[in-house]
């Protein structure tokens, strides 16, 4: 996992927190070391606390994604757990996904 996630846990925490996920995950070349800091994206992998499709659903994870990217400032690409659905993908995800912070009884990071 590339440092620049590691510098911005505090943020992370605090936004996991703001916008209820249950477990959010870092993929792809940030996660298996290929990232280009100067043209890489970052991708998360995010599970909500509450999953039902709703008005407001849609607005934590737009707002999630929107303040992901001003956190790091370069895009974020946010897959919901529930939307990998192509199995090829599904794995890369699985191959290379990372945790950085998980909703327990307290909350923890990376």
């Amino acid at each position: 996992m590339i440092e620049l996630i590691y510098q911005r846990r505090g943020d992370l925490v605090e936004l996991c927190c703001r916008f209820r996920v249950e477990r959010l995950s870092v993929f792809g070349s940030a996660a298996n070391g290929n990232f280009a800091s100067g043209s890489s994206d970052l991708d998360f992998l995010v599970s909500f606390a509450e999953r039902q499709p709703t008005r407001e659903y849609a607005d934590r994870y737009l707002d999630l994604a929107a303040a992901l990217e001003t956190v790091f400032h370069r895009p974020v690409d946010l897959v919901t757990e529930q939307a990998v659905r192509n199995p090829y993908f599904r794995r890369e995800v699985e191959i290379t996904r990372q945790v950085v912070y998980e909703r327990t009884g307290q909350s923890s990071a990376v």
